[in-house]
């Protein structure tokens, strides 16, 4: 039995929480395999609504076993915290959730770093959460990061304050005020509360799923625009969002990788800085934020949007080889006289269908537009019933991608999921 995996393939934020929680369905193991608390992935059933930052999305379904892998950065407060939370709701946390020894943790002094870092590039800023976890994946590089499996050593102790030692050291060269000490009584009060948890070789258990057939779901955070190396650099997450990270984190062989579950927005959002090609500053641009509620579920953001991009879309699907389509939000195009979709680009003259590597060059979108549609998504739950103008728009998606939609979300609800058993291209 091999890996699945579900991934982003624009700039986070796609709605990769929802569709994890209903894969969890079909897999007995869902694995996070990058990322760290800069993530938000929401769930809403049972007329609530939960944010995830670190847990797996497959927490709530009784059954299952969910492994934080060691491609993630942990904050121990935030964990802590986000599992207090599930606790209180009647979720066995301890029962369902499983930590890998070789994550590593985000310290309080790779947050003050990440502040006076994201101060001093001023009007060239990122656009960071400010939770640590670039400095962390720094450590992580630079060999002088702190794990999990390093909590239970003897000298736990003087490796965390040899690290914040350095850490300041570092911090001399930024004009920044801070306190040294900042959140370490509460950090070192979670690191207890992590102990708490079953801490593992992650990669023999996820190994052992895939030699036993035990179906194992790999869930990522954020989206393949902001992969490291292939993303809109430097306006890039800090790790591997491409399905090669999902290997890397959670540490099965590239020949174990079985479906890749590929989601999107039927338009496109960014938070922070960076290239944005589709982007609207109109009234469109504004309705797609009001009706899509895009708002940053862990900084409160608002987010950027705009139509649909194909290029940048075949793009994330050609990186991670993705083999099937899961399109989001659809039901917030709803009420659109004309949609538009981009694909392809005019750069400096010249109409290209290539992601570009100069992300600061004159580029221009070229559009395919759509008639819109009258109804109300929200309130249709099967193939059958949507508008003709909307099956011709996904269905163009799928031509130009050549790819199937396999799954419709139409509502932020578990049941608001349709899922496509027939595609037809007549």
């Amino acid at each position: 039995m091999n890996v699945d995996v579900v991934l982003g393939l624009q700039w986070g934020d796609e709605g990769k929480g929802k569709i994890v929680d209903y894969l969890a369905q079909q897999y007995p193991v869902i694995a996070r395999f990058q990322g760290g608390p800069n993530a938000g992935h929401s769930l809403h059933f049972d007329s609530s609504s939960y944010i995830l930052h670190s847990v797996p999305s497959g927490i709530f379904r009784e059954g299952t076993c969910n492994i934080i892998g060691n491609g993630v950065v942990i904050d121990p407060v935030i964990f802590e915290k986000e599992c207090r939370m599930l606790e209180s709701i009647g979720i066995p946390i301890k029962e369902r959730l499983m930590v890998s020894n070789r994550a590593h943790l985000i310290l309080p002094t790779h947050r003050i770093i990440d502040a006076a870092s994201e101060h001093a590039k001023g009007s060239s800023k990122i656009g960071s959460t400010l939770k640590g976890i670039g400095p962390t994946y720094m450590d992580k590089t630079g060999r002088n990061g702190i794990r999990v499996g390093d909590i239970t050593a003897p000298d736990f102790a003087a490796r965390f304050q040899a690290l914040k030692s350095k850490h300041l050291v570092f911090l001399k060269q930024f004009d920044f005020p801070y306190q040294a000490d900042e959140g370490e009584e509460a950090w070192l009060q979670a690191i207890e509360y992590l102990r708490g948890f079953p801490l593992i070789n992650a990669e023999y258990y996820v190994n052992d799923c895939i030699n036993q057939n035990r179906r194992v779901l790999a869930e990522g955070a954020q989206g393949a625009l902001l992969d490291i190396d292939f993303g809109t650099y430097p306006y890039v997450t800090s790790s591997s969002t491409t399905c090669a990270g999902a290997c890397a984190g959670l540490g099965f062989s590239p020949t174990k990788t079985g479906r890749v579950y590929g989601i999107f927005k039927a338009y496109c959002t960014r938070v922070g800085s960076g290239p944005f090609i589709t982007e609207l500053f109109d009234k469109d641009g504004d309705a797609l934020r009001e009706k899509g509620k895009e708002f940053g579920s862990t900084t409160g953001r608002a987010r950027r949007t705009g139509w649909l991009d194909l290029v940048a879309l075949k793009y994330a699907i050609m990186l991670n080889g993705v083999t099937d389509l899961i399109m989001m939000k659809s039901d917030v195009l709803d009420g659109f006289d004309t949609i538009k979709a981009a694909v392809a680009y005019n750069i400096n003259g010249e109409e290209t269908q290539q992601a570009p590597y100069y992300i600061h060059e004159e580029i221009t979108p070229i559009y395919k537009e759509f008639k819109g549609w009258d109804a109300d998504l929200s309130k249709m739950l099967s193939e059958e019933k949507l508008p003709a103008e909307f099956l011709h728009f996904i269905r163009f998606i799928e031509d130009q991608v050549g790819l199937p939609i396999k799954i419709l979300s139409v509502g932020p609800d578990r049941e608001q999921t349709i899922v496509r058993e027939i595609f037809n291209h007549v």
